[in-house]
């Protein structure tokens, strides 16, 4: 006898809940007539439903997104990196304490007390037929931020190798939900007997579901324009998986579920209220210019800089997405100028790598730069504006020709801790600090959570 198994999921939502309802739409109809026809479905997600650059997930802490995957009847999720590292810890150890589904991730624990009653490292499933499923999760191991958190990571190919035979053993059919990226599943699927990988984590779209070393590899981009459609066949006498295919159901044109809609909006209408406290009253507008340097966003940097204690701080104008009006400004108001999932950094540089990094900054090409990801949830980089930092150009370009802290030239040869964003300490996007080893991360602190401090300096200032 040969079955049919229905598998549907979601991966890097990243909280774009006008998706949401399309989505639920579509998979409801879908598992309805899976209900009549009798037929095996199940529901997933895999990490990153969350992210704080939305007000619904701002105000409840990613409470909310868990209340939608309970209403939607998902099965079982797994952690992503905005799950894992963007929430102070005790939220995260308390995120799914409501939760109706499972939460499965073999290499996220915490570091000094016992694991969470929801997470496991995987979960064994039957079907009325009788066929186990195995399903196992792993996420990016991002463990220098994890480690601030009192959380840590293990080498989630060390933790694939440790559970692969029990789960083998036990099941029919081997489900990963991967956080992982297409890299690193596709290493998983030349290593490993697996039937099914639902990848994300990297944002890339598989429109076909590809057959990687008798592995399906199946993956749905971002923000939810997709989500994923799995059919394997299942032979009852051989006890294996004998087809599989995937692809990625596009929602563009889908109508909404009403459900959705309704209960987004309550929740909604709850953010709204939470946010809506005041934190200051100006006497006059503060508006922000991407290409200029503010008064705002000079205040802005500033704090940043006493409040790490550093030599020095920069920071892209691009990060305020919308300056303030005369009078009362709220918790939203402040989130909605700063909504990025970023953390303060410091690192500790020579004079050399500063004035290396302050020239690539300085460049048209990089303040123009439509950055996407690294937590900027903004348009593009901006201008940098600087704290306790002074610039001398070239007469006739925009080339630096010294960099002074603290009103003395920079000697090449000198260590200056150094205060941003930790966007900016990535080697890939700032390769001047390729080499720096010294950085520190602040968490679970975020730009937006202290700069609700600038509109009060600012009062206080005018």
């Amino acid at each position: 006898m040969k079955e049919t198994l229905h598998l549907y999921f979601t991966s890097d939502l990243h909280s774009h809940f006008e998706n949401w309802p399309k989505i639920m739409h579509d998979i409801k109809e879908r598992t309805y007539k899976h209900q009549f026809d009798q037929e095996f479905y199940m529901l997933f997600d895999n990490g990153d439903h969350l992210d704080r650059s939305h007000p619904i997930t701002e105000a409840s802490l990613g409470s909310d997104n868990v209340t939608l995957l309970n209403e939607a009847k998902f099965n079982v999720a797994t952690l992503g990196n905005n799950e894992g590292i963007t929430l102070p810890s005790d939220k995260l150890y308390h995120l799914y304490d409501e939760a109706q589904f499972d939460v499965v991730c073999a290499n996220v624990e915490p570091k000094y007390e016992a694991n969470p009653k929801w997470l496991k490292p995987y979960k064994i499933y039957e079907t009325p037929s009788g066929i186990k499923i195995g399903v196992l999760g792993l996420t990016a191991p991002f463990q220098a931020f994890y480690e601030k958190l009192g959380w840590q990571t293990h080498d989630p190919f060390d933790m694939l190798k440790e559970y692969y035979n029990e789960i083998r053993k036990q099941t029919d059919v081997f489900v990963l939900l991967s956080h992982l990226g297409i890299n690193s599943d596709e290493s998983i699927a030349e290593q490993f007997d697996i039937d099914v990988i639902m990848g994300g984590h990297t944002h890339h779209l598989l429109r076909q579901g590809q057959h990687h070393f008798g592995t399906l590899i199946t993956a749905v981009g971002k923000h939810g324009y997709y989500y994923g459609a799995i059919s394997l066949t299942f032979d009852h006498q051989a006890q294996k998986v004998i087809n599989s295919d995937g692809h990625a159901v596009k929602i563009e044109n889908e109508a909404d579920d009403q459900a959705s809609l309704h209960l987004l909006q309550e929740l909604n209408d709850s953010a709204k209220s939470k946010l809506n406290r005041e934190i200051a009253n100006l006497s006059r507008p503060y508006p922000i210019n991407w290409l200029q340097e503010t008064p705002l966003m000079k205040a802005f940097v500033n704090t940043l800089r006493k409040w790490t204690k550093s030599d020095c701080a920069m920071l892209n104008s691009g990060v305020l997405l919308n300056g303030f009006e005369k009078g009362t400004v709220t918790r939203g108001d402040v989130h909605q100028s700063c909504p990025h999932p970023m953390n303060p950094c410091t690192m500790v540089l020579t004079g050399r790598e500063l004035i290396e990094t302050v020239r690539m900054f300085e460049q048209d090409r990089f303040i123009e730069f439509e950055l996407k990801g690294l937590g900027f949830r903004g348009k593009q980089i901006g201008k940098m504006v600087y704290s306790n930092i002074e610039l001398d150009y070239h007469h006739d370009t925009n080339y630096v020709e010294t960099v002074y802290v603290n009103g003395e030239k920079v000697d090449p040869h000198e260590t200056f801790t150094v205060a941003t964003a930790d966007t900016f300490s990535f080697p890939w996007l700032v390769p001047p600090i390729s080499s720096v080893k010294d950085k520190h991360y602040f968490l679970p602190e975020f730009f937006t959570r202290y700069f609700r401090r600038v509109p009060i300096y600012l009062k206080l200032e005018v």
